[in-house]
Order: C-alpha cells, then sequence, then structure tokens
C-alpha cells in the first residue's frame, strides 16, 4: 500500500510539473490593443533664421514714398550736416501747422516742393538707398511649438517568447495645432543719399535703422496645422510569467519616425508674407520706397511651407493586466527625443525666385500616455 501511495504521489508531482510548464509555454504569439492615446509635447521654440534675395550693401533707388514711411526708416540718431537730430528737423519739415481756426495748413516741405499734397516725398530728390541687415538673421524670441493632441492609439505585439516582443505603436493621424511664439521684424540698416533740395536740406547722406514688422505669430490661437504620422516600432521585455501573474509590467525602447503633411498655415500669417515677398521685390526692382510704403511690387509671391522626416529614439514604461486568458488592460508612458525643422519659403510664381527663406528647429519632445484594452490570439 506505501508502495501504491507514492507511486501515485510521484505521478501527482510529475502531472503538476507537466501541467505548468505546458501553461508556461501556451503564451500567445499576438496581441492587438486600441484606446486613448493623449500626446504632450515637450519642447520649446527656437528662432527663425531668415534670409532674403536682398544681399548686404544693395543699392536701390527710393522713388516716391510717404513721410510716415521715410521718417520710420531714420536712425533715430542721425543727424545732419549741422549736427542736428534729424528726425526732429524732418518733423518739423513734414508736420501740419494749424491755423487758429483749427484748420491744417500746407507743411514746410510742401512749400519747398519737396513734398505732394498726399504727403509724399518726390521720387525727383528721393536719391537711392543702400541696405543692410535683410541678406539674413535670426528673429530672437521666435518659432513654434507644437501642441497637446488626442487621437485613438493601436499597438500590435508578436512575441518572440513569454517575456520579448516587438511592438509597432501606431494609430489614427491627428491633426495637430501650432503654437507661434513672438514677432519677425526685418532688421533694415543703411543710409540714404538724397538728390536736388532734399541734400540740401537733409545732407547728401543720411543713416537708415528700423524694425520692420512682418508678422506676429504669438497673437494667433494658432500658426498652423498639420497632419502627424508618427509609427514607432519597439523591442519590450515584459516581466512575469503568461498565465501566472495578471499583472505584467514591462520597459521597452526603440525608434519613431514622424512625418508631418497637410500643413496649412494661419491666414492672416500667409498674407504678412506674401506682403514681405512684395516688399523684397521692390527693392530689387529699384523702388525702396514702395518697400518701405507696403506696395505692391512686379513680383506674385506666393508661400510654401515643408517640415523635414525625422527618427527618433523612443522609451516606454508601462503594464498589462489580464482580465482574461485573452482580454486584457493596457497602460503605458512614452518618451521620444524627437525633432525637425519647419521651412517656410517666399517665392515669386512669375520667376520661380525665392525671395524669403526662412527655417527653424521644433522640438517636438512628446510625453505619449496610452490607456488601451486588449486580445490576444
Amino acid at each position: 500500500m506505501d508502495i501504491l501511495k507514492l507511486i501515485g504521489g510521484n505521478l501527482l508531482a510529475v502531472a503538476f510539473v507537466t501541467g505548468t510548464q505546458t501553461a508556461h509555454a501556451e503564451f500567445k504569439r499576438f496581441s492587438v490593443s486600441a484606446g486613448w492615446l493623449h500626446v504632450m509635447p515637450q519642447g520649446k521654440a527656437n528662432p527663425f533664421n531668415i534670409n532674403t534675395a536682398v544681399a548686404n550693401g544693395t543699392t536701390a533707388k527710393v522713388g516716391a514714398i510717404s513721410t510716415a514711411a521715410f521718417m520710420k526708416s531714420i536712425d533715430p540718431n542721425a543727424t545732419l550736416s549741422t549736427g542736428e537730430n534729424a528726425k526732429e528737423v524732418l518733423d518739423m519739415v513734414f508736420s501740419h501747422p494749424v491755423d487758429e481756426n483749427g484748420n491744417q495748413q500746407q507743411s514746410v516741405g510742401q512749400l519747398l516742393g519737396l513734398v505732394d499734397e498726399n504727403d509724399m516725398v518726390s521720387p525727383d530728390i528721393t536719391g537711392t538707398a543702400t541696405i543692410k541687415g535683410l541678406e539674413q538673421w535670426e528673429a530672437q524670441g521666435s518659432g513654434l511649438e507644437a501642441d497637446d493632441v488626442d487621437t485613438l492609439g493601436l499597438m500590435f505585439n508578436y512575441y518572440i517568447n513569454e517575456n520579448v516582443s516587438l511592438q509597432l505603436i501606431g494609430g489614427i493621424p491627428p491633426k495637430v495645432d501650432i503654437k507661434g511664439k513672438g514677432e519677425i521684424n526685418a532688421p533694415l540698416s543703411g543710409f540714404a543719399n538724397p538728390e536736388g533740395l532734399a541734400a540740401l536740406v537733409i545732407g547728401d547722406k543720411l543713416d537708415l535703422l528700423q524694425d520692420i514688422p512682418i508678422t506676429n505669430l504669438g497673437n494667433k490661437s494658432k500658426a498652423a496645422t498639420v497632419r502627424a504620422w508618427t509609427p514607432a516600432l519597439e523591442a519590450q521585455y515584459q516581466f512575469g510569467k503568461a498565465g501566472v501573474n495578471k499583472f505584467r509590467p514591462y520597459v521597452g525602447a526603440g525608434i519613431m519616425y514622424s512625418r508631418f503633411s497637410n500643413i496649412k498655415l494661419n491666414d492672416q500669417i500667409n498674407s504678412d508674407l506674401v506682403a514681405a515677398g512684395h516688399m523684397i521685390q521692390n527693392v530689387l526692382d529699384n523702388n525702396a520706397g514702395a518697400a518701405l510704403d507696403g506696395k505692391t511690387s512686379s513680383a506674385n509671391p506666393y508661400v510654401r511651407v515643408k517640415a523635414t522626416d525625422a527618427i527618433a529614439p523612443i522609451v516606454s514604461l508601462g503594464a498589462t493586466y489580464d482580465i482574461t486568458p485573452n482580454w486584457y488592460a493596457v497602460g503605458s508612458v512614452s518618451y521620444a527625443k524627437l525633432n525637425n525643422r519647419a521651412n517656410i519659403d517666399v517665392i515669386d510664381s512669375k520667376t520661380g525666385k525665392q525671395l524669403i527663406h526662412a527655417s527653424t528647429k521644433v522640438d517636438i519632445d512628446p510625453l505619449i500616455t496610452y490607456l488601451g484594452v486588449g486580445y490576444r490570439f
């Protein structure tokens, strides 16, 4: 009897061990989950680097120019040949006195024939301007940042063994709002060489200095919208045993690929950049006065916006919880060191000439949270 008990006990032990090993071995090769994917970009704006077709030292005829635009372009520290402050003297020349009845009188400039009845300085006396500062500059305090976004996430896993798997992370590509930061101004400098009577009043050289407003990125609710495609592939290690531990944390590391399509620039920013294209073309057309007055040029500018593709490392920390042998809940937090470049070009459609090129690094660096429900098969 004791021998039978011993044999029976051994058989039960063997059966238990065998059954346990079988349970461990019968893990599912594939799993898929769907859920809420929340993306929180952590990157900060980087300044735009801007180039235009106006090389430093370009000399252009000024042509007709309004007294207002002319005054704005003068260096506040510029002096006349007499040593007087140029802006103070010219303000008196261009301003309109008012008589005792409140009626506006002609300005000294109009009486001298420097200015017409519309307060436009005559192109016969404006001479030329030698322009600097527009060839290249960095717009400090400007840049772009991606906003938070939510979408449907999809995760596909292939298990090499019960602990190691490969995961493809995807989802519905969301439309992302891009926020703008700061203002962009063109740092005009150089000097003007008036002619004729203007040279007698002003002198033969007048220093120029003006930050010409191009566009304000920061006062818009969004600077642009884009469609973001950011699939990722990770190798993951999951702790615990399949079929034994319901709660199984995991860690993962891999690469993320990003592509941004359907980029739409804010309408007002687009209009501002078109106007800037006209400004550059007016200078190239020997019509610097029209450039400073914001007039249209011989060009037909349009704006083209592109974002570069990028590949970035990604790491994840997450866990699954078995609801049934097949169904499970999953949650994770991921971080990708992701950045790319946004390039904005203003091009003359008539000639194909690039009038303005602006580029900025966009640090996205997303922190990604995911909550979903999955099925193993």
